[in-house]
């Protein structure tokens, strides 16, 4: 296995007011390494940002110890650090003036000196950075005329430049419609993979971490920080956890968080397609109905709804009744 890029041990995050300490988190104990996409979930206020700005020495942990490529994060100069973790935060850039090539070209600052000079291996990283994100027909553009997404990939652009091992991220698909999140976490992950880069992002967007993150870190007040592989997180019902919220339920086979269904009105479904019954028992729940399998009907008098096409719906109460569309269903049910 390769080295890890991060590795914590015993840490304590949080923040100093004066000479008192307001300790966030505790004993966290955690490693990163390169080629893989990790993504930070919890609730807001659970610390998320308290431990991404941590990571980048942004502010001193507390306690315990945090080692960069097995060196002490603490022993790092600025320069050093810039050239070993790359920062993207969620705040707009307000480099409209420039242009897209400028603000990328600003990254290479830990590698060019004093004035800044950009030399033909720096002008060679710079294009190499935009061509990988995807960017380049914007290079001559200037930053205030692109689209959120767009101006994410700028960032995303600058921080390889500066040609980090590390990578950390503060939410960057916020504010972005699907099909920018979509395509900034698939660039992120295969960033990662390709340029055997560590990458840490912090996000609300659980629905595209199940799908694209190499690992999970979950981080919650009662729970503190619980690090695996995405598919083990998930199957071991720790992302239960995850929300002190006694409303919602992680639905295990869709991957998604749905407002728990507490209701004495039940109805068993049964349908062939495991689309058919997904939906199905979307518009029930929505209308207040707790669904079951025919499997565990046993004697109880149930309605019983049979499912064989979105156009053709079999509901057995004293007697069949027949529906043609959702519409005619959820008026009848």
């Amino acid at each position: 296995m390769e080295k890890a890029v991060i590795t914590a041990n015993d840490l304590c995050i949080g923040y100093r007011q004066g000479k008192q300490e307001k300790r966030i988190h505790e004993h966290l104990s955690f490693r990163l390494y390169p080629g893989e996409l990790t993504c930070l979930l919890g609730a807001n206020g659970t610390g998320k940002s308290t431990l991404l700005r941590t990571l980048a020495a942004s502010q001193p942990a507390l306690s315990g110890e945090l080692f960069v490529q097995e060196k002490p994060l603490s022993a790092y100069s600025e320069k050093e650090r810039s050239r070993t973790i790359g920062v993207v935060l969620t705040d707009k850039t307000q480099a409209g003036g420039l242009t897209v090539y400028e603000l990328v070209a600003l990254g290479r600052q830990p590698h060019t000196g004093f004035f800044g000079r950009l030399n033909k291996t720096d002008h060679s990283i710079i294009e190499e950075a935009l061509k990988a994100v995807s960017i380049s027909h914007k290079a001559h553009s200037y930053t205030a005329e692109l689209s959120d997404g767009e101006r994410q990939k700028v960032m995303i652009a600058k921080a390889l430049v500066q040609e980090c091992p590390l990578i950390l991220l503060d939410e960057p698909t916020a504010f972005l419609d699907v099909v920018s999140r979509i395509e900034i976490m698939t660039l992120l992950h295969r960033l990662a993979v390709e340029q055997k880069k560590a990458i840490l992002l912090s996000t609300h967007d659980i629905e595209q971490a199940l799908v694209l993150a190499d690992k999970l870190w979950l981080l919650s007040k009662e729970n503190g920080l619980q690090c695996g592989v995405t598919e083990d997180m998930i199957l071991s019902h720790r992302m239960d956890g995850l929300f002190s919220c006694n409303d919602i339920r992680f639905d295990y086979a869709h991957g998604v968080y749905y407002p728990k269904v507490d209701s004495n009105r039940c109805i068993i479904v049964e349908a062939n397609d495991e689309v058919l019954l997904h939906w199905t028992t979307n518009a029930l729940n929505r209308h207040g109905y707790a669904c079951s399998p025919i499997s565990t009907s046993g004697t109880v008098d149930l309605p019983y709804l049979q499912v064989l096409s979105a156009e053709d719906f079999r509901l057995h109460k004293e007697k069949e009744y027949k529906f043609h569309s959702f519409e005619q269903l959820l008026a009848n049910v």
